[in-house]
C-alpha cells in the first residue's frame, strides 16, 4: 500500500534536486541535478532504493513556536499538481517507509525501542482510521459561532489531493531527512501490519508531546463525542489523591512524563523540540494591552484592554475548552482547546491546561503539558519504555480496552 503525502505548495514553481535518475509519465528521463517545474508532472525513480529527491525551504511546525524552514529529502514518487494556491508537491511512498519516517520525525530515531514500536502501531492506525471510517453524514461542523461565542476545532478530513500532510496538523513526515536508526527500521519491521483496535475496529490513535501528568478526553479537543479508548488516564503507576484541576496544575505530581532525565529527553526529542524547555509545568505573562492585541489579531475581535480571563469548562487534565475573555468594551467566549492556545499566544500556548493569576498590570498563566493531551503521551511513553515496559503495556496504558490486531487487509 502507498501513502500520498502533501509536502509543499509553491507559486509559481517548485524547485527540486533529483538524487538519482527519474522518469516522467511521458517517458522523459531526468538525470541527477536541479530542476524547476512550473507545470504538473509525475516523476518515478529508476531505482526506488537509491534514488531520492530534495526540496529546499520546507516549512515545518507551521504556526507553532518551533516553526522554521529546512531542506528535506524524500524517497518514492514525486507528483506535482496545479491548484489555485500554486503547484503542490506530493510524495507517494510505501506505507511502512512512511511509518519509519514518521516515528523518526515525531520523535528521535534514537528513542527506546519499545517507544518506537508503540509509535509505529499508532501512526499506522491513525493513518488507516479514516480509510475504514469515512466521515459520517450529519457530523457536527468544526465551528459554532454567535455574537459572543466562537467554538472551533481542527479536524483531520481537510486534504483533497492527498492522504495526509507532512506537518504537525497530521503527523510529522520529514522523509529520510532525519537519520533512520537500525532501531527505527526494526521497530517498523517487527510491528508490520499491526494496528491498534477497539472492539475489532481500527482506532483513531491520537497522541501529543506531554500530557502534563493526566491525559485528556477526546471531546475537549474535537467533536462532542465519547471515544472510549480516548478517555483521560493518569500518566503514572499509582493514582494520586483527587484534587481540583487548579490544584493539579499548580503542583508537580509524579508522572511518567514528569522527568528531569536530560539524557532520555535528548534521545527522545528531535533537535528543534529540545529547544522547548520546562513543558511539564510552564508559565506565560501578558499585560492587558498585550492580550487585547493578541485577541484582536487572532480572532478579529476588538475587546479593549482585557479585564478578566475565566475558565468556564475544563477537561479532566485541567485543559480549558471554554474560556471567557472580558475586555473594557465587550467579551467573547472561545473554545476548544487549540483555539484557546492560538488566541492567547503569537504562536500557540504549550497547552490549554492553565490557571489564571491576575497581578497589578499583568496576567500570569501557569500551565501544564505540551499539546492537546489526548491519547499517547510521547514523553510519558518514553519514560515507560526506559523503565522496561514493552510496547503492548504502553499502548494498553494510554488506550484503555484496546488490543493489537495483526495483518489488516487493505
Amino acid at each position: 500500500m502507498n501513502v500520498s503525502v502533501g509536502l509543499v505548495t509553491a507559486r509559481p514553481a517548485v524547485e527540486v534536486e533529483l538524487i538519482g535518475a527519474y522518469t516522467d509519465s511521458s517517458g522523459r528521463r531526468y538525470a541527477p541535478g536541479r530542476y524547476r517545474f512550473d507545470s504538473e508532472a509525475t516523476l518515478t525513480p529508476a531505482d526506488p532504493a537509491s534514488c531520492a529527491f530534495a526540496l529546499d525551504d520546507v516549512t515545518i511546525g507551521i504556526g507553532f513556536h518551533w516553526q522554521r524552514e529546512e531542506r528535506q529529502v524524500f524517497r518514492g514518487v514525486l507528483r506535482l499538481i496545479k491548484r489555485e494556491g500554486g503547484l503542490t508537491a506530493i510524495n507517494d511512498v510505501a506505507l511502512e517507509e512512511y511509518v519509519t519516517s514518521v516515528i523518526s520525525s515525531e520523535m528521535s530515531a534514537s528513542c527506546p525501542m519499545e517507544l518506537l514500536k508503540a509509535h509505529a502501531v499508532i501512526s499506522r492506525s491513525w493513518l488507516w482510521f479514516p480509510k475504514v471510517n469515512p466521515p459520517r453524514a450529519g457530523r457536527a461542523p468544526a465551528e459554532r459561532r454567535d455574537s459572543h461565542e466562537i467554538v472551533r476545532w481542527y479536524g483531520r478530513e481537510m486534504h483533497r489531493d492527498f492522504d495526509v500532510c507532512a506537518d504537525d496538523h497530521c503527523q510529522r513526515y520529514h522523509g529520510i531527512t532525519k537519520a533512520f536508526s537500525p532501531a527505527a527500521a526494526e521497530a517498523v519491521r517487527v510491528t508490520a501490519g499491526e494496528f491498534l483496535r477497539y472492539g475489532g475496529a481500527v482506532c483513531d490513535a491520537r497522541f501529543s508531546k506531554s500530557c502534563g501528568g493526566m491525559t485528556e478526553n477526546y471531546a475537549t479537543a474535537w467533536e462532542d463525542e465519547d471515544v472510549p479508548y480516548l478517555r483521560s488516564v493518569y500518566d503514572g503507576a499509582t493514582q494520586p489523591s483527587p484534587c481540583s484541576p487548579e490544584m493539579w496544575i499548580r503542583s508537580s505530581p509524579p508522572a511518567y512524563c514528569n522527568t528531569n532525565d536530560s539524557q532520555l529527553l535528548a534521545r527522545v526529542l528531535p533537535s528543534f523540540d529540545q529547544e522547548t524547555r520546562d513543558f511539564y509545568r510552564w508559565h506565560a505573562a501578558y499585560t492587558p494591552e498585550e492580550l487585547a492585541g493578541l485577541v484582536e489579531s487572532r480572532l478579529g475581535v476588538s475587546l479593549g484592554p482585557i479585564r478578566g480571563l475565566q475558565a468556564l469548562a475544563r477537561g479532566p487534565s485541567g485543559r480549558i475548552y471554554r474560556l471567557k475573555i472580558t475586555g473594557e468594551r465587550d467579551y467573547i467566549i472561545i473554545g476548544k482547546e487549540l483555539e484557546i492556545r492560538r488566541a492567547l499566544s503569537r504562536t500557540h500556548l504549550y497547552s490549554s491546561a492553565f490557571v489564571i493569576e491576575k497581578e497589578p498590570g499583568r496576567f500570569i498563566l501557569r500551565g501544564a503539558g505540551w499539546g492537546h493531551g489526548v491519547g499517547l503521551c510521547q514523553i510519558g511513553a518514553a519514560a515507560m519504555a526506559e523503565q522496561g515496559k514493552d510496547y503492548v503495556e504502553i499502548l494498553r496504558h494510554y488506550y484503555r480496552g484496546t488490543t493489537i490486531g495483526v495483518h489488516l487487509a487493505p
